[in-house]
């Protein structure tokens, strides 16, 4: 029984050693994320953002800060105002990103809905995020709304002065009624120095060029503010069902991005539909585009986002959302969702994910700033994403930060369980004698 006894305390010690270097800061993939008892991962909120408190009407709004990352909660059919300061020079952009718990139920049309007013209550910009039907399970909803200044020089939502950004949520009543945990993130773009163009080029290649063989392997976040860094190139992971991977790739002016996925075989039978959802978003978190129309039968499935025209800031006057949405340089990001109900019929998995992604075409000079692009810039790679992995690093790279993040804590539990072996085993020949 001794025996026994000293080989519990040791594993115990041990398991402890594991947990406290798995909590450790910095550590892709295991801090910020929580497994669930399937499997899959919880949404990884930005660990720097602010709480706060959505106002029930304008007069009561907190402000948000350009530039910073905010936590919330809302309610069904709840309407939260926030504040906004801006001046006549800049762009605003207001995201919002609205995660429903992994095992409730949401249904066909469940809504957010972001919009920028100005003090008089006129609407500047709206977005909406809903679900849709062959994606009818828990996944991060994003939307976001702007406050942007045209070229012509006048109209509404121009002047210097208080604004309001407004998140509202529409969910059915048969379905799972609790809060959705709630992101804010609120950037700033400088106006140009002079000249602002007003037509992007139209001639531009909707065939995505074949990205180079062979596949690295490359664990995605559970969030933006963690999403982990990709360049061109073919990667594999492995995704849970009900689980969100986020990735984000560097996109200049003047380059296209396409991305496709394939979701590998299992073992199993029966059909899901909507399988997987692919989507990219802008660096300010406005959505390029997303499908979720995989139907899977157990076979390896591939899915695709449909080409955007490289990024010109002219775009922002096209006539298409996705075209609109490629206004800026900076880091794109990419989300892939697995359907819990793959896990249903097919194995919880983990699955095997393979991510192609393409960036295309030589970079060109931007417009012309007048101040600093901040996250508009693909240089920045700000402290929100200091534990993202390098461009095109590899598992190997990943786990070299688990060693070097490990070993102050992990030296000091070895130390702590080799005294207390040696305690426990004085403790033993003195017993024996």
């Amino acid at each position: 029984m001794k025996r026994l006894r000293d080989r519990g305390r040791v594993a115990v010690v041990a398991a402890v050693a594991m947990c406290a270097v798995a909590a450790q800061p910095g550590l892709p993939g295991l801090a910020s994320t929580a497994r669930a008892a399937d499997g899959s991962s919880e949404y990884a909120f930005d660990p720097q953002a602010v709480n706060i408190k959505g106002a029930e009407s304008a007069d009561a709004a907190d402000q948000l800060e350009p530039g910073s990352t905010y936590r919330d909660s809302i309610e069904p059919g709840k309407k939260l105002y926030y504040r906004l300061e801006l001046d006549d020079e800049k762009n605003a952009y207001v995201s919002a990103t609205a995660v429903p718990a992994l095992r409730s139920r949401v249904a066909y049309g469940d809504e957010l809905t972001v919009t920028v007013q100005d003090g008089e209550g006129e609407e500047c910009d709206s977005g909406q995020a809903r679900v849709l039907p062959t994606s009818d399970y828990p996944q991060p909803l994003t939307a976001y709304a702007s406050r942007t200044l045209g070229p012509d020089g006048d109209g509404a939502c121009r002047e210097a002065g208080t604004y309001y950004v407004v998140v509202e949520r529409e969910s059915k009543a048969t379905f799972t009624q609790g809060a959705w945990g709630l992101e804010l993130r609120h950037l700033s773009e400088p106006n140009l120095k002079s000249g602002m163009p007003t037509e992007a080029d139209e001639d531009w290649s909707s065939e995505a060029p074949e990205p180079p063989s062979g596949a690295r392997g490359k664990q995605g976040g559970a969030g933006f503010s963690n999403a982990v860094a990709l360049e061109t190139g073919r990667w594999t992971a492995d995704i849970d069902p009900g689980e969100s991977l986020f990735y984000r790739v560097p996109v200049d002016w003047g380059q296209q991005l396409f991305t496709s996925a394939d979701l590998g075989s299992s073992q199993g039978s029966g059909i899901v539909i909507g399988a997987m959802t692919l989507a990219v978003y802008n660096p300010a978190r406005g959505l390029v585009d997303s499908t979720g129309s995989m139907s899977y039968r157990g076979k390896q499935k591939s899915l695709s986002t449909d080409p955007a025209p490289p990024v010109d800031y002219a775009n922002r006057f096209g006539s298409t959302a996705d075209e609109r949405a490629m206004r800026f340089a900076g880091w794109y990001y990419v989300r892939v969702s697995l359907n819990p109900k793959v896990g249903e019929e097919f194995g919880l998995g983990p699955h095997e994910l393979t991510l192609s992604v393409t960036v295309d075409g030589t970079a060109t000079g931007g417009p012309g700033y007048d101040g600093p692009a901040g996250e508009f810039d693909v240089s920045y790679n700000g402290p929100d994403q200091a534990d993202a992995g390098a461009v095109g690093s590899d598992d190997s790279g990943r786990m070299q930060l688990i060693a070097a993040g490990g070993i102050g804590m992990g030296t000091v539990l070895m130390l702590g369980l080799g005294g207390w072996m040696l305690v426990a085993r004085r403790r033993g020949l003195g017993r024996q004698v």
